[in-house]
């Protein structure tokens, strides 16, 4: 384990116990923390895949119920955390499990569309797994799972204000540290919550914040060429050459 690593381990340590106190009311009726459940495979992320410095971060939301909730890597599609990151760690179960949305861990057959679009295109363009992570690295601004009583998903910009305020330092902490951690140039929000919460947290750090579109299938743009568009931002930006 380098320092680095080590550093990014602490860092999310804290962030685990702290959002592990909090509590929510309805229409949330479950909250799973993958940093606690699936602590193993999100370790080994960072301590093989956080090792040094790095020239661009990518930021997500939070998790998705097929991805990092299952694999505790963010944008985690099981087929391409396993197979191409590289990271197969042990999965437990959250204590309140919604009935409608079980954690399999990386036995899970079912594909999260952001994530196997997201590292689709890394393994693509960037071919082996390394090469990738010499120079970016991946990251969820909140690690929480909120869901509906129905299993429906819940986002963190739609929680109630007084969570929203309980929550929101705790992750610009932790996002405060990774970025002192991996000194990057470029941070990159997945969609335009993630670039609001890099403005608002680090937009005086000295890096510079822009946003590619997100890759859910909730979003339209996406179903019509996804890996184009987010490529021609991150040339047109110079993030690329």
């Amino acid at each position: 384990m380098t320092k680095t690593s080590e550093k990014l381990i602490q860092a999310a340590e804290m962030l685990r116990d702290g959002v592990g106190r909090l509590r929510f009311q309805p229409p949330v009726t479950h909250v799973y923390n993958p940093l606690d459940y699936a602590w193993g495979a999100h370790a080994q992320y960072l301590e093989k895949r956080g090792r040094s410095p790095k020239k661009v971060i990518f930021l997500g939301m939070n998790p998705g119920p097929w991805g990092m909730a299952q694999t505790g890597v963010p944008f985690g599609e099981v087929a391409l955390v396993r197979d191409w990151v590289a990271i197969d760690g042990p999965v437990c179960r959250p204590c309140d499990e919604h009935p409608k949305r079980p954690i399999q861990g990386f036995a899970c057959r079912r594909s999260e569309v952001s994530g196997r679009r997201l590292w689709g295109l890394f393994r693509d363009r960037f071919g082996a797994a390394e090469a990738f992570f010499a120079d970016h690295f991946v990251v969820n601004y909140c690690p929480l799972v909120f869901m509906e009583e129905s299993g429906r998903n819940r986002t963190p910009d739609k929680l109630r204000r007084e969570e929203i305020n309980a929550f929101r330092p705790l992750c610009d902490n932790h996002l405060r540290l990774v970025v002192e951690t991996l000194r990057p140039q470029w941070l990159i929000g997945v969609g335009k919550y993630a670039e609001q919460r890099l403005h608002e947290t680090l937009g005086d750090s000295g890096a510079r914040i822009e946003s590619i579109p997100h890759p859910s299938p909730a979003n339209p743009a996406a179903n019509r060429g996804w890996s184009e568009l987010a490529v021609a931002r991150l040339r047109e930006l110079g993030v690329w050459p």
